[in-house]
């Protein structure tokens, strides 16, 4: 019954890692043969300051991607979940979830419209109602805040469709015997619900900081990884030297730490998880 799910996971998932791992270890160029080099690859990325500040980018993204991302997903899930209206729960269910289902590549685009300097309808706005333009794109902390928030926007649906499940999930006999003890809705939230769910909260931390490593469409088509290198990820940086200066060997091994750094922080995650998580 899962062989065909095994089949594509080796093809499409464990070769090419282990494609990669071996390729990392070469010099090759696409024109000439591979060409055994050993640690090289690995040496020549402790020393190069672009891929280190790559990998710093990444991480500061990532987190906090993350961080809003399971915040705003929790709020959103509280504020729909107390809806009484059926209607009105799935209203915004499919509302919030949409966005995910538009292509990221569409998105970044319309996004970059939507916040160029000049012509952006954001900045039209803004002008409309006294306000100065912002350089959205144009300035370091504004770049990486705006790609963090179109992530955000993108994501956040997944992460709050698995909270209101979670949330509806929750025994009403112990919220009514909360309610009854005289518990207030904050510290219902905090002391009861949230670790009641925590089990979906870990999940979705997990998923939510392996896509944010991984971010590639939005910071490329946006800003092209600037202003300068502010929005330069680790993931450009390897597809420019794979695919752009046709270093394969060296952005394979861009790629096998990026993806080392997800399973030690995945790691991490579930170790924390021990002592975080209640499960029933």
């Amino acid at each position: 019954m899962i062989s065909l799910a095994v089949l594509f996971v080796t093809v499409f998932t464990g070769l090419p890692i282990l494609a990669s791992f071996g390729l990392s270890f070469f010099s090759w160029d696409v024109i000439s043969d591979p060409r055994f080099i050993g640690l090289e690859n690995y040496t020549r990325m402790a020393e190069d300051t672009a891929v280190l500040r790559s990998f710093k980018t990444t991480i500061l993204m990532a987190v906090s991607v993350v961080v809003l991302q399971l915040g705003l997903g929790l709020g959103l899930a509280v504020l729909v979940n107390q809806r009484r209206s059926n209607a009105a729960r799935t209203f915004f269910r499919t509302a919030f979830y949409l966005p995910l289902l538009a292509s990221t590549a569409a998105v970044s685009i319309f996004m970059g419209y939507l916040f160029d300097y000049k012509f952006g309808l954001v900045n039209y706005y803004l002008e409309l109602v006294g306000l100065s333009k912002v350089p959205w794109l144009t300035s370091e902390f504004g770049a990486f805040a705006t790609i963090v928030m179109v992530a955000v926007w993108q994501q956040v649906g997944f992460t709050f469709v698995l909270f209101v499940a979670a949330l509806m999930s929750v025994p009403k006999e112990v919220l009514e015997a909360a309610s009854i003890d005289g518990a207030k809705p904050w510290a219902t939230l905090i002391r009861i619900k949230v670790p009641l769910i925590s089990p979906t909260i870990l999940f979705a931390a997990v998923v939510a900081f392996i896509n944010a490593m991984q971010l590639f469409d939005q910071p490329y088509i946006m800003t092209k990884g600037g202003p300068g290198t502010a929005t330069t990820t680790t993931t450009i940086v390897m597809y420019q030297s794979a695919f752009q200066n046709l270093q394969f060997g060296y952005g394979s091994a861009i790629s096998i730490i990026l993806l080392l750094m997800i399973l030690a922080v995945t790691g991490l995650q579930f170790l924390a998880a021990r002592k975080l998580v209640f499960y029933q």
